[in-house]
């Protein structure tokens, strides 16, 4: 009986942890409450399964078999189910924690077996659950979050099947057919098993962090590139305005002679021309300003220069300040994403469809940025994201999964619409106030 209460209990404490570990380290698409109680659902269902096979049919291999699978499905399920994004990922996430609560149950048994004590077993379970979740998320939750909300471009299925194999081989060695109590030669292969598993999901894990930062490094080499290029852009247009306002000053002595002539003789008309000319010489030499922040002008510089050639009208509402509440170089890139994603899709239209209406704002209280424009051909959207996808085929497409990375890290959202052949992009963040 004693036996039966620990298998009891101990499948108890492995669902209740193995919701605890997606609750913790998931990004759920839910409230925090909502969330809370589908885990607990689950795990309810799960514990209702375990009286299935545990009791009403204890003995039966066939219905332990099938009722486990089920029970697994319905645990990878949930986590798929209140992720907020559903891919391989979350899918790599939560068979680790089946994983990591198989652990504890497996020591439970090693201790009832020497032992024979149902408490220190269950004692040593709830402890070795506890110090690995505690250990978890301490060390690692910070790059589980980072690997679940940047887009790295890459599929990670095969990254499933490292968990998928422990798991088989945790099942085969310590639960199925035969279990340690009825074959405890297994009990030091397990505890190699286990160790092997935590020094392999150490070297995975680092692995995730270097492709992570290998990313961002990319992000940041492209986003100085472009501000390099914006500058030197803009130190260009100034250059050539200083040039030719110091033509403009040495020619004014003589503009100013034929002026006082044109005045004795009173032909108003041909004074006005020249006026014009001088005011149309200025116009034409003055460094545009879309904005107060260096980099974000510097950018918008750069995306205008891109338009020119291909007579892009930039019809661009923008209202940012000097010091904005977000990383300048984080919101340039983006907006050099948007813009050049909308210069390329109206470049080759009609001349009286190259037009791009841009608001963009960015204030204490919220962040906006508002894109429309024409385009032609078909977009395609990402199921997960909503997003465009790149039509440029793989390797591409970074730029939109750079600006959905930004939106999350601001708990913002993006909304696209296509609608009579104008597809319209919208950014939307609000801010917390600053408590003084």
């Amino acid at each position: 009986m004693e036996m039966v209460y620990l298998k009891d209990i101990s499948y108890t404490l492995s669902h209740i942890f193995f919701m605890g570990f997606i609750y913790l380290f998931l990004t759920p698409r839910f409230t925090k409450k909502a969330t809370l109680a589908i885990c607990l659902v689950a795990c309810f269902v799960m514990n209702l399964l375990d009286l299935l096979k545990l009791h009403l049919f204890s003995g039966d291999s066939v219905v332990y078999f099938f009722t486990t699978l089920v029970q697994i499905a319905i645990a990878q399920f949930t986590g798929l189910f209140i992720a907020r994004k559903r891919d391989s990922r979350v899918l790599f996430i939560g068979l680790s924690a089946s994983n990591y609560v198989i652990v504890g149950s497996i020591t439970a048994s090693i201790l009832y077996i020497y032992t024979e004590n149902m408490w220190v077993a269950l004692i040593g379970n709830i402890v070795m659950h506890l110090v690995i979740l505690w250990v978890l998320y301490v060390k690692i939750a910070d790059i589980f979050h980072m690997f679940c909300e940047r887009d790295l471009g890459k599929s990670w299925w095969e990254l499933c099947l490292i968990p998928v194999f422990f798991y088989c081989c945790f099942s085969c060695v310590a639960f199925f057919p035969y279990t340690l109590y009825e074959y405890p030669h297994n009990i030091l292969v397990s505890i190699f098993l286990m160790i092997t598993m935590l020094v392999s999901y150490v070297v995975v894990l680092r692995y995730l962090h270097s492709e992570t930062k290998q990313v961002e490094a990319y992000w940041k080499n492209v986003m100085f590139e472009s501000y390099i290029k914006g500058l030197e852009s803009q130190n260009y247009l100034v250059e050539r305005a200083e040039r030719n306002l110091r033509i403009l000053r040495h020619d004014i002595r003589h503009y100013s002679t034929t002026i006082d002539a044109l005045l004795r003789q009173g032909n108003y008309e041909e004074i006005g021309k020249i006026a014009g000319h001088i005011s149309d010489v200025v116009d034409e030499n003055k460094v545009e300003r879309y904005c107060e922040n260096l980099i974000v002008n510097t950018i918008l510089l750069k995306v205008s220069e891109q338009a020119k050639p291909f007579q892009i009208d930039i019809r661009a509402d923008v209202l940012i300040p000097g010091d904005i509440p977000v990383n300048a170089y984080e919101f340039a890139m983006v907006l050099a994403n948007l813009l050049e994603n909308a210069v390329f899709a109206v470049k080759d239209l009609e001349q009286e469809k190259r037009k791009i209406h841009a608001k963009i704002h960015c204030t204490d209280g919220y962040l906006l940025i508002d894109l429309e424009n024409e385009y032609g051909g078909r977009i395609d959207f990402d199921s997960l994201t909503g997003l465009p996808k790149s039509q440029k085929g793989a390797g591409h497409g970074l730029g939109m999964q750079s600006v959905q990375a930004f939106c999350d890290k601001l708990g913002g959202n993006i909304e696209c619409y296509c609608e009579k052949n104008r597809f319209r992009l919208i950014l939307f963040a609000k801010f917390s106030p600053v408590s003084v």
